[in-house]
C-alpha cells in the first residue's frame, strides 16, 4: 500500500491515530517511571528494596497470565481489548493523587496500583503487538516500527524530564495526573480507528492449556525466535536491575535533586531516538543479523560508565552511558519487531507475543527485586556495577547463536507445520563458509520489553 503522496503518517489516518495515542501513552508511563519512585523516596521514605519491589509489581502479571493473555488476544478483537486495558489504567493512575490529596498513600497502594496497572499492561501490549500487523500492509511495517518506536523514545525523553519537573513543582502524587491524562489520550485516539481487523480464525480447539502449548511450542522449536527471545530475557534482567534503582542511586548516592535527576534521565534516554532513526539505516547497510549485534553488544558497553557517575561534571558518565544503551536497546527493537511481525503466521502472533513476553518481561521482576537486595546488603554503587555489567554481557547469547553467523534475519513466513517449513533466508543470510547449514526447526509458530 506505499504510494507516491508521502511518508505513513500522512498517508494513513488510522496508523496516524494509533501513533497519537501510543506516543501519548509513552509519555504517561515515564512520567510515571519518574513519579512512582519518587513518591516512595521522597514521601514515604521507603527502603531501596521496596522501591526495586515496586518496579517488580509492574511486571510481575506477565508471569502469572502472560500465557493465557495470548490465547485471549488471539481469541478477541484486539481493539476492543487495547480500549478495555488502557480504561482500567486510566482509572488506576488517577487514584494515586486522589489518595495523596486524601492522605491515604501508602506503599501498599502504591503496588497495588503497580500489580493492577501492570495486568492491563500485559493485555495492552499483547493486543497491540498483534493488531499493528492487520493495521498496516507488510511493506508499510518496517517504517511504522520505527516511527513507533521513535517516537516512543522522544515521549519517554519529554516525559522523564517532565516527570521530575512536575514532581519537583507539583508533588510526586500529582505527576501521576499526567499519566491518567495520556490514557484519556489513548482511548479518544483508538475509539477513532475506522479500520476493523480480520477475524480471528475459527478454531474447535478451545482447549487454553493446548492453545498455550502451541505458541510455546512455536517459540521453543524455532532457533531465531529462540535465540532472540533468550537474549531478551537475561538483557532485561540486567536492565531492570540498574533502571529500578537509578532513581534511588542519583538522589541518595550522587546528591541530585528531582528535578535534575528528571533531565539527566531523559537525556540519557535520547540515545532511543538515535536508535529509531539508525536502526533501518544501519540494518541495510551491514545486514539485519549484524545490525541487532552491533546495537546489543558493541553500543551497551558503555553502559559500564553509568557506576562512575557523581556529582558535578561527572553526570556526563550517565548520560553517555544511558544514551548508549538506550540507542542499542531502542534500535534492536525495531529490527526485532519487523523480524518477528514478517515471520510469524498472523493467527498465532498473540500467542508468540505472550510466550516470549513471559520470559522476557518475567525476568523484570526478578532483577528489580536482585537490584533491591544488592542495594540493600552492598550499597548502591556497586549494586550498578553489577547490574549495568550484565547488559552488554546478555548480547553474548546473540553473538554464539545463530543471529552471531550470518548478514540477515531470515524474511519468509513461517509457516504453522514448522516440522518440514524451513524459513527463507535473506539475502546474504547464509551461514559463514566452513559451519554446517542448520536443520530445519522442528515445530512451532520477542526482546521489546524496554
Amino acid at each position: 500500500m506505499s504510494d507516491a503522496r508521502g511518508g505513513l503518517l500522512r498517508r494513513h489516518r488510522d496508523f496516524r491515530l494509533l501513533w497519537c495515542g501510543e506516543t501519548a501513552g509513552k509519555f504517561g508511563a515515564s512520567v510515571t517511571g519518574v513519579a512512582m519512585p519518587l513518591i516512595a523516596v521522597t514521601e514515604l521514605h521507603a527502603s531501596t528494596f521496596e522501591i526495586g519491589l515496586l518496579s517488580a509489581a509492574a511486571w510481575a502479571p506477565w508471569l502469572v497470565i502472560g500465557l493465557p493473555a495470548g490465547v485471549w488476544v488471539d481469541r478477541l478483537p484486539r481493539r476492543p481489548v487495547m480500549l478495555t486495558a488502557a480504561a482500567v489504567s486510566l482509572l488506576l493512575f488517577a487514584a494515586v493523587p486522589v489518595a495523596g490529596w486524601f492522605d491515604l498513600l501508602s506503599t501498599g497502594l502504591l503496588l497495588a496500583v503497580a500489580l493492577l496497572t501492570g495486568t492491563a499492561a500485559v493485555f495492552f501490549q499483547t493486543a497491540y503487538t498483534a493488531y499493528l500487523p492487520d493495521l498496516l500492509a507488510p511493506e508499510d511495517q518496517p517504517e511504522g516500527n520505527a516511527k513507533l518506536h521513535g517516537s516512543a523514545s522522544a515521549a519517554q525523553i519529554v516525559g522523564l524530564g517532565s516527570g521530575g519537573l512536575i514532581a519537583q513543582l507539583a508533588g510526586a502524587a500529582n505527576g501521576m495526573l499526567a499519566n491518567a491524562a495520556t490514557f484519556l489520550v489513548s482511548l479518544l485516539c483508538l475509539g477513532r480507528i475506522r479500520h476493523r481487523e480480520t477475524p480471528a480464525a475459527r478454531t474447535t480447539d478451545r482447549a487454553l492449556g493446548r492453545e498455550v502449548a502451541v505458541g510455546l511450542r512455536l517459540l521453543a522449536g524455532d532457533r531465531w525466535l529462540r535465540a532472540l527471545a533468550l537474549f531478551g530475557a537475561s538483557s532485561n534482567l540486567a536492565l531492570m536491575g540498574y533502571q529500578s534503582i537509578q532513581v534511588a542511586f542519583l538522589v541518595r548516592e550522587v546528591g541530585l535533586d528531582a528535578g535534575t535527576v528528571g533531565g539527566l534521565v531523559a537525556a540519557a534516554g535520547s540515545g532511543g531516538v538515535a536508535g529509531a532513526f539508525a536502526a533501518r539505516r544501519v540494518a541495510a547497510r551491514t545486514g539485519t543479523a549484524r545490525a541487532m549485534v552491533l546495537f546489543e553488544l558493541g553500543l551497551p558497553v558503555l553502559a559500564l560508565l553509568i557506576p562512575l557517575t557523581s556529582g558535578g561534571a561527572g553526570v556526563l558518565c550517565y548520560a553517555v552511558g544511558g544514551f548508549s544503551v538506550s540507542a542499542g536497546v531502542v534500535a534492536g527493537n525495531v529490527i526485532k519487531s519487523g523480524f518477528q511481525q514478517s515471520y510469524c503466521p498472523p493467527e498465532l502472533l498473540g500467542r508468540l507475543t505472550a510466550s516470549t513476553a513471559v520470559l522476557n518481561f518475567g525476568t523484570i521482576p526478578l532483577g528489580a527485586v536482585l537490584a533491591g537486595v544488592l542495594g540493600t546488603t552492598l550499597g548502591l554503587r556497586p549494586a550498578m556495577w553489577i547490574a549495568t555489567a550484565g547488559v552488554p554481557l546478555a548480547a553474548l547469547i546473540l553473538l554464539l547463536s545463530p543471529v552471531g553467523r550470518v548478514r540477515d534475519l531470515p524474511t519468509g513466513r513461517r509457516t504453522t507445520d514448522g516440522a518440514t517449513a524451513r524459513p527463507e533466508a535473506a539475502v546474504g543470510a547464509a551461514e559463514e563458509p566452513g559451519r554446517p547449514a542448520h536443520p530445519a526447526p522442528p515445530a512451532r509458530p520477542t526482546r521489546t520489553a524496554n
